[in-house]
């Protein structure tokens, strides 16, 4: 552990770092590319390109609960449900002094209906039209009525038409030296090992950002990760950190601190429910009875997390879960789980192994980033409660890159992953449950990667696209609640914890339960707009 930080210290040979710049940890790469294209759905740009290098129209701040004015500085429905107008900022410009105007963000918009593959939202799913009638209004007509479509919208990165209009393959397009209109848009340093990240000379709030420049070094691994956040090197970061309070904040409770609400999403154990074995809802339900959600959230997650609620929401949806019957299957019961995979015909052999319907003892390997310390954990402690009922499942730990390729087109058995979340629990069931989301095994998938479709929910979900009524919402959501835990397209472990540490040594302004303006996690984007926006170099306090 001591050869990694050196390894990390070693990797930036410019120390130390210059007053009004802040370091970051939120992903973990072992080495930087150089890839800011921010319509990409399935990962690949560095942080902070959705949100910090370019912008969206509205942000959906989790710690308030409220839409926020962004690139738009309003919005309202003219049809209800069905045609949603936004009136953007005049005072905008791009990196490069050119204006920002309507017209760039329905170009945008209809970029991603020309290649779908950008398209990870599925707005055109929906959306009938983009018009920008003016220089200062956009007018998005859906196909029907579609209250979701605000979210879907509010959130898409937008590019400049005047940069990406020559770029012949967007899909492709890695846009190395980016134009966007957010606070940090100019590439200061760009090394495997470290980059850095300046500001934009044209952004368009006041006084915005006092923050000189961001910079991220290289870790894989949230051990290097906490040896960085421990030797003081780290302003900001998203990561597990197991006894923060021992590890971290006790070696200088006056500038270090932490703040880990559980409104983020949901952690899942993903089943490839296209194939047997787990294209059986009574196999997805015996792995769920055998796991021992206390002991994982113990020693996995160090008790900063609890169980998952049999809903699966997390507690950002606390007003909107039903209670179920005590009787569910999100709970430990080995007994329970044995009945099911005997009546599902995957019977214990002489070996003590379950063998399949072709006599093969079942194995069912857990896919699992490799430095993510916390969820491989997770998964060997699963392992260890599938063996108990005679399955066996390895962990397969790979490097990021490698690990999210397969899972987003679907080439696994099980695989721990996170969930898709919005200011209501719809995004999150289309997610699990919707047809619209699935894509066929070998394409990526930005969600749904179980492959899971269910003709109840389809139903239920485009209820809840009719309206905007917020009784009649939470009453479509419980029953979407009750198809979930029948259908069990997904295995819920535990809600995550908005993981977010600071330092205020060098830089202050990060939000806390006490000044809760916003998440403190980088990882919740595009909530980490507002922290960039805040913060500042202690000097300027």
């Amino acid at each position: 552990m001591i050869l990694a930080l050196g390894l990390l210290a070693c990797a930036d040979p410019v120390a130390p770092v210059p007053p009004g710049t802040m370091t970051v940890l939120q992903e973990q790469q072992a080495a930087w590319v150089r890839n800011f294209n921010p319509l990409l759905s399935t990962g690949g740009a560095r942080w902070p390109t959705s949100a910090g290098i370019y912008e969206p129209l509205l942000i959906y701040n989790r710690a308030t609960g409220e839409f926020v004015p962004w690139l738009a500085s309003s919005y309202r429905w003219t049809d209800p449900a069905r045609v949603l107008e936004f009136t953007v900022r005049p005072d905008v410009r791009w990196s490069d002094g050119q204006p920002f105007t309507a017209d760039d963000v329905a170009w945008t918009l209809n970029l991603l209906k020309r290649f779908p593959a950008l398209d990870a939202a599925g707005l055109w799913t929906f959306v009938q039209s983009v018009e920008a009638p003016d220089a200062h209004t956009v007018q998005i007509t859906f196909t029907r009525a579609y209250s979701p479509g605000l979210a879907l919208v509010a959130h898409q990165p937008i590019v400049p038409r005047h940069v990406w209009e020559a770029v012949a393959d967007p899909v492709a397009f890695a846009n190395p030296d980016p134009v966007g209109t957010g606070p940090f848009t100019e590439i200061v340093r760009f090394d495997p090992q470290v980059w850095e990240l300046g500001k934009n000379p044209y952004y368009w709030q006041p006084g915005v950002p006092a923050v000189d420049t961001l910079r991220f070094p290289a870790v894989a691994s949230n051990d290097q990760a906490l040896l960085a956040l421990i030797d003081g090197e780290v302003d900001w970061a998203g990561s597990f950190v197991p006894a923060i309070a021992r590890t971290y904040v006790s070696r200088d409770p006056e500038h270090r601190g932490y703040w880990f609400p559980a409104v983020s999403d949901t952690v899942f154990l993903y089943p490839q429910t296209t194939a047997a074995p787990l294209n059986d809802a009574r196999v997805r339900k015996a792995l769920s009875l055998a796991i021992d959600r206390d002991l994982l959230v113990k020693v996995a997650m160090h008790d900063y997390a609890v169980p998952s609620h049999p809903s699966a929401l997390s507690d950002g949806y606390r007003s909107w879960r039903v209670e179920p019957p005590s009787d569910t299957w999100v709970r430990q019961d080995p007994q329970a789980a044995a009945a099911l995979l005997d009546e599902a015909g995957y019977k214990i052999g002489a070996d003590g192994h379950r063998h399949g319907l072709d006599g093969a003892p079942l194995e069912l390997p857990i896919l699992c980033p490799a430095g993510w310390s916390d969820w491989v954990r997770a998964a060997q402690t699963i392992g260890h409660d599938l063996d108990a009922i005679g399955i066996h499942a390895p962990l397969q730990g790979l490097d990021f890159g490698t690990w999210f390729d397969r899972v987003s087109r679907g080439d696994f058995a099980l695989t721990l992953g996170w969930s898709v979340s919005g200011p209501t629990p719809y995004a999150f069931y289309r997610g699990l449950l919707g047809s619209g989301t699935v894509k066929p095994v070998g394409e990526p998938a930005p969600s749904n990667w179980q492959r899971y479709s269910s003709p109840a929910a389809d139903a239920l979900l485009t209820r809840f696209e009719a309206t905007d009524d917020t009784a009649e919402q939470h009453a479509l959501s419980a029953s979407l609640q009750a198809v979930f835990a029948d259908e069990a397209p997904a295995i819920p472990l535990f809600p995550t914890p908005a993981w977010g540490e600071y330092n205020t040594t060098r830089i202050t302004g990060f939000p806390t339960a006490e000044d809760p303006y916003a998440t403190l996690s980088p990882n919740t984007v595009p909530d980490a707009l507002f922290v960039l926006t805040r913060v500042r170099p202690r000097s300027a306090n």
